[in-house]
């Protein structure tokens, strides 16, 4: 097991190389398989990598996509991960990916885990994952101050649970038990402040930094 540290000179570059890295392991795995799978990560960091995905030349149907986790908002919130996948990552050539979306429309994310748990299961494990994180270490909707944290870090946990004891939206989230099975995993971060709180996880438990938990075999990639 091992952790691979990438400094890129700057952001445009990460973004490039990245998409450049991620495409190629997707269609390396295709050349011998029928599918492959990729994980990612909402938020507005990796917007501009997922601009440059989408007109990867890869063959996108047989690829499917799903988020790490998603609030429980419609697919047109401007809070949902949702939203923003489909403005940046899934349009041109990736349009045509397969995607498992995480917002079923039911009352509450609890209602929407068996179907979801039944929906992810067959492309398990994940070929690609791609992880952030936040200043609190948090990574997915693994956040040091859920009570489901401790849950979803189990080696038994569902791939899917809700997460509902947050002061903001209630979320669902992949656990440990989906996303550390994947072939390839990368973290993109950027800026001090978040280098800085990936250094501190690294002697944190996992409960107390949920991204130690994937601090295994994983590539990191950062730019100021």
């Amino acid at each position: 097991m091992s952790l691979d540290f990438v400094d890129y000179p700057d952001r445009e570059m990460l973004f490039l190389s990245l998409a450049d890295r991620i495409a190629g392991q997707l269609a390396q795995h295709l050349r011998v398989n029928d599918a492959a799978s990729l994980c990612v990560p909402g938020g507005t960091t990796p917007a501009p990598l997922y601009d440059y995905l989408s007109g990867s030349e890869i063959d996108w149907p047989r690829i499917t996509v799903m988020l790490n986790d998603e609030r429980w908002v419609d697919g047109e919130h401007l809070r949902s991960n949702g939203r923003l996948l489909r403005r940046h990552l899934l349009k041109d050539k990736a349009a045509a990916a397969p995607y498992v979306d995480l917002y079923t429309g039911d009352p509450a994310p609890g209602d929407a885990v068996p179907a979801l748990c039944e929906a992810i299961a067959p492309h398990l494990p994940l070929t690609v994952l791609l992880l952030g994180m936040g200043t609190d270490m948090h990574t997915a909707s693994l956040f040091p101050a859920a009570s489901e944290t401790v849950l979803a870090l189990a080696p038994d946990a569902p791939p899917v649970m809700a997460v509902t004891s947050l002061k903001d939206d209630p979320r669902i989230t992949l656990t440990a038990s989906a996303l550390k099975g994947a072939i390839n995993t990368h973290l993109l971060i950027t800026g001090a402040d978040k280098r800085e709180a990936l250094e501190r996880a690294r002697n944190l438990d996992p409960t107390e930094a949920p991204i130690k938990a994937f601090l295994g075999d994983i590539t990191v990639h950062w730019a100021e």
